[in-house]
């Protein structure tokens, strides 16, 4: 019996999102919404069912007057996407 892949990974973009991140320390919004050609308004509701999941942690700010969004994984985040994988890898290696 194979475990059931992480539901909040398995959207594309959030999957996307997560191993951008993997490879990164962290990534601002505009930099996450090139890379998945996502729209801003999807990236944004993403990103929030993300953190919400405490899976990344989003910090808002300024530079100067231009708002700056950074996302980071946070190590639940890691843990999730390392299962996710290793679960992935018992459906391939069936």
């Amino acid at each position: 019996m194979f475990k059931e892949l992480d539901p909040l990974l398995h959207s594309q973009l959030r999957l996307a999102v997560m191993s951008i991140l993997l490879s990164v320390e962290e990534a601002e919004f505009v930099y996450l919404k090139e890379k998945t050609n996502a729209t801003a308004g999807n990236l944004s509701v993403q990103l929030d069912k993300l953190s919400e999941a405490g899976y990344i942690e989003i910090e808002k700010g300024f530079v100067g007057k231009k708002p700056r969004t950074v996302c980071r994984m946070m190590e639940k985040g890691r843990a999730a996407m390392e299962e996710y994988v290793n679960t992935l890898r018992q459906y391939i290696n069936i």
